[in-house]
């Protein structure tokens, strides 16, 4: 895992997170072009919330710990 100042850590998604259960919005269209969310199973990274591109789901994937995440939807809203 490596940490970079901005984005905080990213692993590659099949390294931690290959079993996990990657979902996405419902409203999501099949072109690929949203992310997807996972609460990954692996004890490195439990508690935490997954977020990958669809378009690179082998790629790297961004991870969230709960008050972030919670942050970062309520920055949306």
């Amino acid at each position: 895992m490596s940490a970079t100042p901005r984005h905080g850590p990213t692993v590659p998604a099949t390294a931690l997170l290959g079993a996990a259960d990657w979902r996405r919005s419902s409203r999501s269209t099949g072109a690929n072009n949203c992310v997807e969310t996972a609460r990954p199973a692996a004890a490195s990274v439990a508690g935490r919330l997954a977020v990958r591109d669809s378009k690179d789901p082998a790629g790297p994937a961004l991870l969230f710990g709960p008050s972030a995440w919670e942050e970062f939807i309520g920055s949306l809203r």
